[in-house]
Formats: structure tokens, C-alpha cells, sequence
């Protein structure tokens, strides 16, 4: 165990195995770190729908709106057959 981060994540675990308070307020930050992560990847993929649907009312085409968004055809084709142009 010459490798200082392991030693530490080892360390770690050893004390949180001991406490149950600490085991359960790391448990509670892990829980909120990945909410948060699912929160932004969530508003990523609203935000790219979004787009999507401003250049599909602007007549934009889908090859460009797949370039610009990275979304696939079908989920183009899904957002165009969900969302009528105002």
C-alpha cells in the first residue's frame, strides 16, 4: 500500500466501517452528488431538445440539427411529432 490514494481511500473506508454517523452522512453526500449529477444530465438533454426544436421552427434540416445537438434522427423525429411549429 505504497500508493498514497489508495491509502487514503482505505483509511477512509476503515473510519466510515467504524462510525455509523460518519458512514451515514457520506451515504447522504453521495446521494446528493448523484441527484445533482442526474439534475444537470437531465437539463443537458432539455436543453438539447430545446435547441432542437428552435431549428426545426427556423426549417433548419435534420442533419444539421444532429450535428448541432448530437441527437439521433428518431429522437429528432420524436421532439418534430411532439411539437407543432407556432
Amino acid at each position: 500500500m505504497n500508493e498514497p490514494t489508495l491509502r487514503k481511500a482505505m483509511d477512509t473506508l476503515e473510519f466510515l466501517s467504524q462510525d455509523r454517523e460518519a458512514r451515514q452522512l457520506y451515504e447522504m453526500r453521495q446521494k446528493a452528488i448523484h441527484d445533482e449529477v442526474s439534475m444537470i444530465a437531465g437539463a443537458k438533454e432539455e436543453g438539447k431538445a430545446e435547441v432542437a426544436i428552435n431549428m426545426l421552427d427556423e426549417g433548419l434540416g435534420e442533419g444539421l440539427i444532429m450535428k448541432v445537438t448530437g441527437l439521433s434522427a428518431m429522437d429528432i423525429e420524436k421532439l418534430r411529432q411532439k411539437h407543432k411549429p407556432n
